[in-house]
């Protein structure tokens, strides 16, 4: 399983300045290689045709030949990601204003966008925690490096292929891509249903409630200072815009990664797996109301089963999505499902048997049985094809010449026709 391990680069007085000329020159050279891709084949450009146009040039203005060919393939690799977002229709039908403006003009790279390197633009020493990695003046050793004890162990067992530079809130960040082995999936005991929600983040089958009214309510007040600086409307509003929008990810992030946590650590002590709602493209078939519409947009919930997922895997959890069709609305004692069972967002009251409870913790069981009927069909052996009936091998096999039993019923045919006399 491929993840991405962060790192912080610690360069002193010396080595700041060449990296600092570094990356920003390098995206330059990346904007004037899009520009020339998009003149001579607007979004169609390959690696080797730009490599003919544009490697000698970027040699001459002093770029080594990995670098040369890292920043070719970077906007190579961009252009097919812009085409494939067009052909999936998630740039807008053909027409639309969103996709014109794609279309209409060359990618552009950010100033301190990330730049790839690979084993022989960068070297890692694990026992100094010092990196070796090439700038435009010249090499630089033993750059200090600072990360997580959790972090370092992957770096040094399970590092592959190639790491980004980038600068993110004038920190230097190495992102290293590790290749963490999978564990075996166990055979479920039972199974968790998770029920995701914008109140509640999650409430699992088990009754466990993981609220979400303190993000709710960090989210509002960030929403609050966010009109108050869009007042402003001046240059420096605009750049702590981003940052504090940086800074609410970031919590919404950690907050993700505690509750999936949680519940993997649940899972994976009592021998069960984990079921999900299955909830891609729940923007287009929700409908909300005006002041709704901010909360669903910026949902942090694809992100909690993502984490959910991939923990699921690192750990050996089994893991399943299913239907989340009216898992609020049916009863999972006598299955009678109606609108009319839930009468408010938080509670579940059945019309027929008369069970009641949290809705959200109704909906969580309800996942759970379907995760049960699930996982059988997904993990049933493959059925083996019926065997065919005996096959007469002489009837297979053209008559040549004629056979007995042929040439005898042809016999009994034409004499009834009185064209042969019987032998004496």
């Amino acid at each position: 399983m491929k993840l991405v391990v962060q790192v912080k680069l610690i360069p002193d007085a010396v080595q700041a300045p060449a990296f600092e000329r570094t990356l920003p020159a390098i995206n330059d050279e990346a904007n004037w290689v899009s520009a020339v891709s998009f003149e001579r084949f607007g979004l169609k450009g390959s690696v080797r045709e730009l490599r003919k146009l544009c490697y000698g040039e970027l040699k001459a203005r002093g770029f080594g030949a990995q670098a040369a060919q890292h920043i070719i393939k970077r906007v190579a690799d961009a252009y097919t990601t812009l085409g494939a977002n067009i052909r999936a229709g998630n740039l807008g039908p053909e027409g639309s204003k969103r996709r014109r403006k794609a279309e209409s003009k060359p990618i552009v790279f950010r100033s301190h966008a990330a730049h790839t390197y690979d084993d022989r633009c960068l070297s890692w020493n694990y026992d100094g925690k010092t990196v070796s990695i090439w700038t435009l003046d010249g090499r630089i050793k033993n750059v200090r490096f600072a990360c997580s004890a959790k972090a370092f162990k992957q770096l040094t067992e399970y590092r592959r292929g190639e790491s980004d530079l980038v600068m993110r809130d004038g920190k230097w960040l190495l992102i290293a891509t590790v290749d963490i082995p999978e564990p075996e999936v166990f055979a479920p005991k039972g199974w968790i249903g998770v029920d995701r929600g914008i109140v509640n983040l999650a409430t699992t089958s088990d009754g466990d409630n993981h609220q979400g009214r303190r993000l709710g309510r960090y989210r509002r007040w960030q929403a609050r200072k966010r009109a108050e600086i869009q007042a402003k409307r001046t240059r420096s509003s605009r750049q702590l815009l981003k940052k504090r929008a940086r800074k609410e990810a970031r919590h919404a992030t950690h907050v993700n990664h505690k509750v999936a946590r949680t519940i993997v650590a649940v899972a994976q002590r009592t021998e069960r797996g984990i079921a999900l709602e299955e909830l891609q493209g729940i923007r287009e078939r929700v409908t909300v109301s005006r002041d709704q519409r901010a909360r669903l947009s910026s949902w942090p919930f694809h992100q909690l089963g993502g984490f959910i997922a991939y923990k699921a895997r690192q750990s050996g959890v089994p893991f399943i999505e299913v239907d989340p069709a009216y898992t609020s609305q049916r009863c999972p004692r006598c299955g009678h499902t109606a609108r009319s069972n839930r009468p408010s967002r938080d509670h579940f009251c059945c019309r027929r048997c008369g069970l009641a409870g949290s809705a959200d913790h109704v909906a969580g069981v309800n996942v759970r049985q379907r995760a049960r009927s699930a996982w059988v069909f997904v993990n049933m052996p493959v059925p083996v094809p019926a065997q065919p009936g005996p096959v007469d091998v002489t009837r297979d096999h053209p008559v040549v010449g004629g056979s007995r039993e042929h040439k005898r019923s042809r016999t009994r045919r034409v004499s009834k026709l009185g064209l042969l006399r019987p032998s004496g």
